[in-house]
C-alpha cells in the first residue's frame, strides 16, 4: 500500500504524468534537455519530475557519454519493472500464470486452445475498435491501417507501423509486451500465442495475412518486429 501511495502521489502532478506519457512513445532515451524543451520548463524542473518517476521505478537512468563532447548526460528511459495499481488487492499475474500452465499441462490440445484463443481475442480487440467508429462496410487500406494501429496502442503494445508503396506489405514493431513477465518463464508457449492474437487482428481486417517475426524482445532484442504480407 505504501508503495501505490508514492506512485499515485508522483502521477497526481499533470506536467509528471504528461512527462512518463511522453517518453511511452518516444521508443529511446530522453535527456533532461529533451524533456525541458517539450514541455518548455527550465532543466531544473524537468530533472526533478524525472528523478520523481524514478524514485517510484517508473523510470531508469544511467550516465552516458552523447558523443557531442563535454559531460556525459544522464539519460532516463522506461523501467522494466512491472507498475500495477489494484483497489482493492488483484493479483492477475498469478491468475494467468495459473491459466497458462494449465493449458501447458494438458498438453498439445490446451496449446492448441491456447492459439486458438488467443486468435478469437485479437479479432476481438479489432472488432471492439471498429465499432467505436462509424465507418463504411468496404474500408481502405488506410483506414484499416489506422484501427489496427488505434487498437495496438490500446492492447498496450506501444507499436510502429509502416506500409509499402503497394500496400502489400506492413512493418510493425512492438516496444511493450504486454505478456513479457510470463513469456520469460514460458516463451514458447505465450510467444506463439501472441503471434497467433496478433494474426486475429490482421485477420479481421485484411482478406489474407501471412505474419512473418523478424526480432523478439525475449531473445535480447530491443523489439518485437513483424512483416505482415496483406491483400486488401
Amino acid at each position: 500500500m505504501e508503495q501505490t501511495l508514492k506512485i499515485t502521489n508522483v502521477l497526481s502532478d499533470p506536467t509528471r504524468y504528461y512527462i512518463y506519457q511522453y517518453i511511452t512513445k518516444r521508443h529511446r532515451e530522453v535527456t533532461v534537455q529533451e524533456v525541458a524543451d517539450n514541455f518548455n520548463i527550465h532543466p531544473n524542473v524537468a530533472r526533478l519530475h524525472l528523478s520523481k518517476l524514478e524514485d517510484v521505478n517508473m523510470l531508469a537512468s544511467e550516465t552516458k557519454k552523447t558523443g557531442k563532447g563535454g559531460r556525459p548526460s544522464r539519460l532516463y528511459r522506461l523501467s522494466d519493472d512491472v507498475i500495477q495499481l489494484h483497489f482493492p488487492f488483484r493479483d492477475y499475474m498469478l491468475l494467468s500464470k495459473v491459466a497458462i500452465e494449465t493449458m501447458i499441462s494438458l498438453g498439445e490440445a490446451g496449446k492448441q486452445a491456447l492459439f486458438l484463443t488467443g486468435k478469437r481475442f485479437g479479432a476481438e480487440v479489432i472488432e471492439q475498435e471498429m465499432a467505436k467508429k462509424s465507418l463504411g462496410e468496404e474500408l481502405e487500406f488506410d483506414q484499416k491501417l489506422t484501427i489496427l494501429k488505434s487498437a495496438a496502442t490500446l492492447a498496450g503494445f506501444y507499436p510502429e507501423f509502416e506500409a509499402n508503396g503497394d500496400k502489400t506489405k506492413i512493418y510493425f514493431q512492438i516496444f511493450n509486451c504486454p505478456f513479457k513477465e510470463l513469456a520469460v518463464e514460458h516463451s514458447e508457449t505465450v510467444c506463439s500465442m501472441h503471434h497467433e492474437f496478433l494474426k486475429g487482428m490482421f485477420g479481421a481486417l485484411f482478406d489474407s495475412v501471412e505474419l512473418i517475426e523478424k526480432a523478439n524482445m525475449i531473445t535480447g532484442c530491443d523489439t518485437c518486429s513483424y512483416q505482415a504480407l496483406v491483400t486488401n
